[in-house]
């Protein structure tokens, strides 16, 4: 019909509580305890918890000692990120059968689109039922699905019906499914971000929408805008099979605290050794280098610099990191640093721009 809006199908699948399920899967025993992934070291932090262990408020990026505080009861076991890259890539095979527009967010994460699919199939809704019940039949394991005609909206939707669930936002019920979202629901709301909503009174998508677009970029910046749209169901960001990430980090938690730059240093060396091998895995490289500094109270600070070539070596990284480190004086002892490199390579046609005569540097 003339007139007529064509709306995408997506579909965000979401593996529920996957590295822990991984681990249950593997190990018989663990099934139906509260189990925690990584953590057990005293300065350890959870990378993922099953959801008997979250009934007790174990989260992840939750220290390993609140987490035992939480639930006495909870085992740990070491991280196996080989296993479940590749338990993750079956899935992905799974999801290729449907369709070829598939954007990986994580390991136990991804974006489908599949307006037009493999099975020839018009319901998106149908389809995802269908990649739930292939990946439980053949890997044992559970997940859950968000479908709309956007990535936002879908994101959103694969939350609501967690573990083992899946929501549908049709284009018609988008609008009051917004308003009477929660803020803090909102996909890239965080906890800062919410709190400064609350003390704006915007509480939910309904108080969001209120506002227009002049007050949010104010308040929120170049973010103010997406606010403005993504409430009146506005997002155009597209399934992208090609996608690349943002930046590339790599960060340590150490078990005592280091008060001595000379320390950190040392500790950099390997952070950066570890990250040129990321960078380099990935063939990618930046301009913007970030120190992280986590203080033995948890409060954290960045530290940032732009240089006019693109950086993927140790060398080069560890000049402008150590400049940042001692930019000015710490205010206390550190837990944790991390590095990160932003501003990618990832759209110049010449990633030879990388500068390799970094290697010719010393110290």
């Amino acid at each position: 019909m003339e007139g007529e809006t064509t709306y995408r199908k997506i579909i965000h699948v979401d593996m529920d509580a996957f590295y822990a399920s991984v681990e249950q899967l593997d190990n018989p025993e663990l099934r139906g305890k509260p189990v925690a992934v990584g953590g057990e070291s005293e300065r350890g932090v959870v990378s993922a918890a099953s959801y008997e262990a979250r009934k007790f408020g174990v989260r992840s990026a939750m220290s390993g000692v609140i987490a035992r505080k939480n639930c006495p009861e909870l085992i740990f076991v070491p991280p196996r990120f080989n296993r479940y890259k590749e338990i993750s890539k079956e899935v992905r095979s799974i999801f290729s059968e449907y369709t070829d527009l598939v954007e990986p967010l994580s390991l136990d994460e991804a974006y489908l689109d599949v307006t037009q699919n493999k099975k020839g199939n018009p319901s998106a809704s149908l389809i995802a039922k269908e990649i739930r019940a292939q990946i439980y039949e053949r890997l044992s394991l559970r997940a859950s699905a968000g479908v709309s005609y956007n990535k936002f909206l879908a994101k959103v939707a694969s939350d609501i019906n967690k573990p083992n669930g899946q929501k549908t936002i049709p284009p018609e019920e988008a609008l009051s499914f917004l308003e009477g979202l929660e803020i803090n629901k909102f996909y890239g709301v965080g906890k800062v971000t919410t709190t400064k909503m609350y003390n704006l009174g915007i509480f939910t998508g309904k108080d969001l929408k209120g506002k227009d677009e002049a007050f949010l970029t104010t308040n929120f910046g170049k973010s103010g805008k997406h606010y403005y749209n993504i409430v009146r169901g506005i997002h155009n960001g597209v399934v992208n099979p090609n996608h690349t990430p943002k930046s590339v980090a790599a960060e340590h938690t150490f078990k005592t605290n280091l008060t001595s730059e000379v320390f950190m240093m040392e500790r950099l060396e390997r952070i950066a050794d570890e990250l040129e091998g990321r960078l380099k895995k990935s063939k990618l490289a930046g301009k913007t280098i970030t120190l992280k500094i986590k203080y033995s109270d948890f409060t954290q600070q960045t530290r940032s610099k732009t240089v006019p070539y693109f950086v993927k070596d140790k060398s080069v990284l560890l000049e402008n990191v150590r400049e940042l480190l001692y930019q000015e004086r710490l205010k206390n002892s550190v837990r944790l640093l991390g590095i990160s490199v932003t501003n990618l390579n990832v759209n110049t046609k010449k990633k030879e721009e990388v500068l390799d005569v970094q290697l010719k540097l010393e110290f």
